[in-house]
């Protein structure tokens, strides 16, 4: 669910812009903390796969069917991290590797893995996406 005055995702000709989503499960928010202190590696791994299929799901809502994706063209993925933690490429793999794959080589994007003090509710990954439709 939103957790501000915005919407999960927006269409503008040909390419749907997804709104920065996290690893809502069930509920509530899993993998809550600073990765590498509170949250694993593999468990940021993990908080962006579930993240990415939080953004694929608005992504559906807003056109109706995965199956109009003809590219994902862009993620920004950012890792709530610990100071001196440069590894938030390895943590967003875990997105990249699930967009590949579920849509093979239309899954492979350009992308920006970033590393920042603090995330929304505490959230370990927070990951936003640009994707082309047809």
């Amino acid at each position: 669910p939103a957790v501000g005055n915005y919407v999960g995702a927006v269409t503008s000709g040909n390419l749907v812009f997804v709104s920065g989503h996290g690893p809502y499960r069930d509920g509530s928010y899993h993998y809550i903390g600073k990765v590498e202190s509170e949250v694993s590696l593999e468990d940021a791994y993990q908080s962006a796969r579930i993240t990415i299929v939080n953004a694929l799901a608005s992504l559906k809502a807003e056109i109706g069917s995965l199956e109009r994706v003809s590219r994902i063209v862009k993620l920004l993925g950012m890792v709530n991290s610990d100071p001196g933690f440069k590894r938030q490429p390895e943590v967003i793999n875990g997105a990249s590797d699930l967009l590949e794959e579920i849509f093979g080589t239309t899954g492979k994007h350009a992308r920006s893995a970033v590393g920042l003090g603090a995330l929304p509710m505490g959230i370990s990954v927070e990951i936003e996406m640009i994707v082309e439709i047809v």
